[in-house]
């Protein structure tokens, strides 16, 4: 989720994503398949319908989200998938911030790192910074199989 990454995507001018970067690489490493990857702007009914259309995919088992998760006006993301969960595990923010912590003191406070189930998916949004992405998906990565499982049991 960034507005100045998807104008400039939407004006055809060069832009980076060094957060989607780090998650495609981390998520294949891992053994596990990137079936789409999208660069959507910090806006609410947008991310909500993107993450809408997501969870309706038959070739979709977890939905990885980045940036939009801090305290800035601009940042939507959580109020855009909270809605759209049936639980939230809550578990993970609680870990996520703790590591955070460890690594960059209290600013960790700020992070509303999220993870919850739709659908008989996974949903997790991230900070949009590529050490708080690494920092997640490690968190989620090895529990993400069995979330699947439970959820669809």
């Amino acid at each position: 989720m960034s507005t100045s990454r998807y104008e400039a995507m939407a004006s055809g001018r060069s832009y980076t994503d060094e957060s989607g970067d780090a998650a495609v690489s981390l998520i294949s490493r891992a053994g596990h398949r990137v079936v789409g990857r999208s660069l959507v702007k910090d806006d609410l009914v947008m991310i909500r319908g993107v993450v809408m259309d997501l969870l309706r995919r038959s070739d979709v088992d977890v939905v990885v989200l980045t940036g939009g998760t801090g305290v800035a006006r601009t940042d939507v993301t959580i109020e855009a998938v909270r809605p759209l969960l049936e639980k939230e595990l809550d578990g993970f923010g609680d870990v996520f911030r703790l590591k955070s912590y460890q690594e960059v003191g209290t600013a960790a406070i700020m992070s509303r790192a999220l993870a919850g189930v739709s659908n008989g998916k996974l949903v997790v949004a991230l900070p949009g910074s590529p050490n708080a992405v690494e920092t997640g998906l490690g968190i989620i990565l090895p529990e993400a199989p069995h979330i699947i499982y439970l959820v669809r049991s």
